[in-house]
């Protein structure tokens, strides 16, 4: 069925209700912005001293690094997250009843608990049971248990899409449950995930944000430090906001290029 079909197109008057909210509202959000602006600048916020101070190489350098240390999380939480969601989703899909509780259980879990939370209990709750981690571990064990959560229920949508016969063919070949799942439904279901799972990473990217809780000097953590010590806090989370939009605009630029590329 055409699912054009299961809603009735807007007649004149609709449209024209339409086009008057969505004027209305464009209108709003501009007056907002304006307010918004014309706020800052009142403050002196939007003076040029304020921006100055980003075309110093000494702070051009601190940005860079606060990148990286984002980069870094990212990269390492994903290496570990992504592993351990496919696994997480084996063991969902296994035909041992014991496993597919025990996966369920963790996916519940850590699916419900905020990331917040999780690096408190990392931060506070650990340490007075005498388990303390580094600081850098700190941020990326709970975004690697959140996230592992999420990425098994994309693996396992994925392998549950895909047709019956790609396992019963590796089944005629004499192959075990898991070497059928192993050689050849998890790859052709990853195959088919790869938009989405690039786009997870955009998910990783902003989880690391949450490093100012841990104390760990990402790139937003960074901004906080430069625009309290230079008194310049707006311009500084501008420009930091500026650089998460050019990663995650290009980290999205690459899901839809995989998705054309798959779709061809």
């Amino acid at each position: 069925m055409n699912e054009d079909s299961l809603f009735d197109a807007p007649g004149p008057r609709a449209r024209r209700r339409i086009r008057i909210a969505t004027t209305l509202s464009l209108l709003a959000i501009a007056a907002l912005l304006y307010l918004a602006i014309r706020r800052f600048a009142d403050h002196g916020q939007l003076a040029a001293s304020q921006w100055r101070m980003f075309t110093s190489w000494p702070i051009i350098n601190f940005l860079l690094g606060g990148i990286g240390q984002t980069l870094l999380v990212t990269a390492v939480a994903a290496a570990i997250a992504f592993p351990l969601g496919g696994l997480i989703a084996l063991l969902r899909l296994s035909r041992n009843r014991p496993l597919r509780a025990l996966a369920r259980g963790y996916t519940e879990l850590f699916r419900a608990v905020p990331l917040l939370l999780l690096l408190y209990v990392f931060l506070f709750a650990l340490p007075r049971a005498g388990l303390t981690f580094p600081v850098f571990w700190q941020l990326v064990i709970p975004i690697v248990l959140g996230n592992a959560a999420v990425l098994a229920e994309i693996f396992r949508a994925g392998v549950l899409a895909l047709d019956r016969g790609q396992s019963e063919a590796a089944y005629s070949l004499g192959m075990t449950y898991w070497q059928a799942m192993t050689w050849v439904v998890i790859p052709q279901a990853v195959r088919r995930l790869v938009p989405t799972l690039v786009s997870q990473l955009v998910r990783l990217l902003k989880d690391s944000t949450l490093g100012y809780v841990v104390s760990y000097l990402e790139l937003l953590h960074k901004a906080q430090v430069l625009g309290e010590y230079y008194h310049s806090v707006l311009p500084s989370f501008l420009v930091a906001a500026a650089c998460y939009v050019v990663i995650n605009t290009a980290l999205s630029g690459i899901a839809s290029r995989l998705e054309r590329r798959r779709r061809a």
